[in-house]
């Protein structure tokens, strides 16, 4: 097979990177894709160029990391053309189309990787629309790029290592925080600790993370339900009330609430690449069909990342230079031997400490059959459970698309990526069949919203 001449990333965090980093030490000058201002994706996102905090203080236990993956990206910067602050909002007839300062144009590949990276997944509550409420990844860049908290007094609440890892970061930057509510109960976890042992390294630091929180007096509840965030529509949040394991309502005075359930891999991208999916019963969520090394059902395109599979940023970069080697051996480009068996055994260790975290922090899946019906679902269109139930019941719309079209839920600003999967669990439960039967809503350009004064220009 030729040698492809045009490689196209997606994506400038640990997976981009890494992959960029291996094409080029083959002899190639791939493409680079990324909407953020800068590289170093969400996990590793650079601060401002005026600001001047140390690695330790902004990245904690992951600052040699993350320089080491920025000092990288500098190095490659005259060997890759670079296109920060772009949007991929469509892929159609071997093209990439983009957009950036108004100007539209598309990009043809041989090959395309792509890594889109995560959003939170996120489960809503009554009360979630209010001002003042937040995805964790939201509350993360607060701080990362603007040194700033969400609220002078803030509540997290959630699941997952991502949960305690932003509430340790406030408290290390001086914030509030008055209580870390989990969803998960102890008992999970317990259970989970064979795989979880797979990295014992990881395991310990998360450990001594929940530990460092402890110790800074904030309080920390497991196995709770949440029941609703206060407030009004003029003030905005004013507090959390859950219940604990035993049952016991809990309200906790805040003005700001970090949320998120884990991560769910951005796969819109590879949905419009016409990559077939399966439905993941671990996670409850449709992902990507990935084959080895990250290859997809359709040839020349690769996926890498979260954006494939939430690994955590480390196993990012594994799957970046996995996904490169890829699409050199695709390409009959030499490929050592040694370091590709040393990959895949590194990413089945990860694999293993994965399916640990799931069992550990799983989904609350059970929280969308208890939500009220007034409340909202859908943020964007604001759409109730309610509402959602009744297109279920009145109207038969038993399939996430069809309930789209009926009620708009998903069809906002965000096209689903946060009221996705709890709508489908609502729809599910509602309907009383599984929920991998309720489908998943169909990804549709542009991904992301483009202002209409967007010019179409010629093709790079």
């Amino acid at each position: 097979m030729a040698q492809p001449t045009r490689v196209i990333i997606i994506g400038a965090g640990p997976a981009g990177v890494r992959c960029a980093e291996t094409l080029v030490a083959a002899g190639l000058r791939p493409t680079v894709v990324d909407e953020n201002r800068r590289d170093g994706g969400q996990i590793y996102r650079r601060q401002p160029d005026n600001f001047t905090r140390p690695y330790t203080q902004l990245y904690g236990t992951e600052a040699a990391r993350a320089q080491s993956l920025h000092e990288s990206f500098d190095a490659l910067r005259d060997r890759i053309d670079y296109h920060p602050h772009t949007l991929a909002w469509n892929i159609a007839d071997q093209q990439v189309h983009v957009a950036r300062d108004g100007q539209a144009g598309a990009l043809p590949f041989d090959a395309l990787v792509i890594c889109a990276g995560a959003t939170d997944r996120l489960m809503p509550v009554k009360g979630w629309q209010l001002a003042g409420t937040y995805s964790l990844g939201a509350a993360q860049i607060a701080l990362k790029s603007q040194a700033c908290a969400i609220g002078r007094q803030v509540v997290f609440m959630g699941t997952g290592p991502l949960l305690y890892l932003v509430a340790s970061q406030y408290i290390k930057a001086g914030a509030q925080v008055a209580a870390v509510l989990d969803t998960s109960p102890l008992a999970g976890r317990l259970a989970a600790l064979p795989k979880l042992l797979a990295r014992p390294s990881v395991l310990i630091n998360g450990m001594a993370l929940v530990a460092r929180i402890r110790r800074a007096g904030v309080r920390v509840l497991t196995g709770i339900t949440p029941v609703e965030i206060t407030g009004d529509q003029d003030a905005g949040v004013q507090g959390v009330v859950v219940r604990d394991a035993r049952g016991v309502t809990h309200t906790f005075a805040c003005d700001a609430v970090g949320m998120g359930y884990h991560l769910r891999p951005e796969t819109q991208l590879a949905d419009l690449a016409h990559c077939d999916f399966r439905f993941d019963a671990e996670t409850r969520q449709w992902l990507p069909d990935v084959r080895e090394d990250g290859r997809t059902s359709v040839p020349g395109v690769y996926l890498a990342g979260d954006g494939m599979r939430v690994l955590g940023a480390d196993a990012a970069e594994v799957a970046g230079r996995l996904a490169a080697m890829a699409v050199l051996k695709d390409f009959g480009l030499p490929v050592a031997g040694d370091a590709l068996q040393q990959l895949r055994a590194q990413q089945a260790t990860m694999e293993r400490f994965r399916q640990g975290l799931a069992q550990a922090f799983p989904w609350p899946a059970q929280q969308a059959a208890q939500l009220p019906d007034e409340a909202i679902v859908c943020r964007c269109e604001a759409i109730t459970a309610g509402e959602l139930r009744r297109v279920v019941c009145d109207m038969g719309a038993r399939e996430a698309n069809r309930a789209k079209a009926f009620s708009r839920v998903g069809m906002g600003r965000c096209q689903g990526r946060y009221c996705g999967h709890a709508g489908a669990e609502v729809i599910a439960c509602a309907a009383g069949v599984p929920v991998e039967q309720v489908g998943r809503l169909r990804g549709q350009a542009p991904v992301k919203p483009l202002s209409i004064a967007v010019r179409q220009e010629k093709a790079a």
